[in-house]
């Protein structure tokens, strides 16, 4: 499969931790790729000529030789099973199921935390807002899961990094840049993700102002 013509539909803002995935991802398998960004507060993801793009017009899409797809685990799963080079799941089916259920989750639960310490903390900087009480029982629901699943002493949560590293560790962060109370394991478990190359490629992106 040719590499070329790789293009990524990210927000304007460079915020979207689901673009961040994808970015992540494209990164870590070396592949050339271009990036455009799409003016969502504009509704530009709403306009015709992106969404003849973008059937579902939202960001990430993904554009690999004319064929266009969108949702980033979506496009993550296509990239790993497309392209060589270093894997973004597990080989194991159990532990590449597990991923999979991370990143579902990330995707579908905990909206108290999303809401409130959305990815522009993470991005621009934090707010003064304290959680709420409905986003503390999230937190605990995060934190206990995370620790169930990262072993002791673990940089990783299935031996070596895959891509739910990166998903799970800008969750934590959402709670981590804003300051708010995080298990110090937890917390240096997604300090170690930030300081992958493929993420700071993403968080050293120029953002315009909010």
């Amino acid at each position: 499969m040719p590499t070329q013509d790789i293009l990524l539909y990210a927000d304007a803002q460079f915020a979207s931790p689901y673009a961040m995935s994808v970015h992540v991802a494209l990164t870590e398998k070396g592949l050339p790729f271009e990036t455009r960004a799409v003016d969502l507060a504009a509704g530009a993801n709403r306009g015709p000529a992106f969404a003849a793009t973008s059937l579902t017009q939202r960001v990430p899409t993904l554009v690999h030789d004319g064929f266009a797809l969108s949702e980033s685990s979506a496009i993550t799963e296509y990239l790993d099973e497309v392209f060589p080079g270093a894997a973004l799941y597990p080989t194991a089916p159990r532990q590449r199921a597990q991923a999979r259920q991370v990143q579902a989750w990330l995707r579908s639960d905990l909206m108290p935390i999303r809401m409130e310490r959305p990815t522009e903390v993470v991005f621009y900087g934090p707010v003064a807002t304290p959680l709420s009480l409905a986003a503390i029982a999230a937190s605990q629901k995060l934190f206990a899961a995370v620790q169930a699943w990262l072993a002791p002493d673990a940089t990783h949560l299935f031996g070596d990094w895959c891509i739910a590293d990166l998903d799970l560790a800008l969750m934590l962060n959402r709670l981590v840049l804003n300051g708010d109370a995080v298990p110090e394991r937890l917390a240096a478990y997604a300090a170690h993700q930030w300081q992958r190359p493929s993420v700071r490629s993403w968080l050293e992106k120029v953002r315009p102002p909010l």
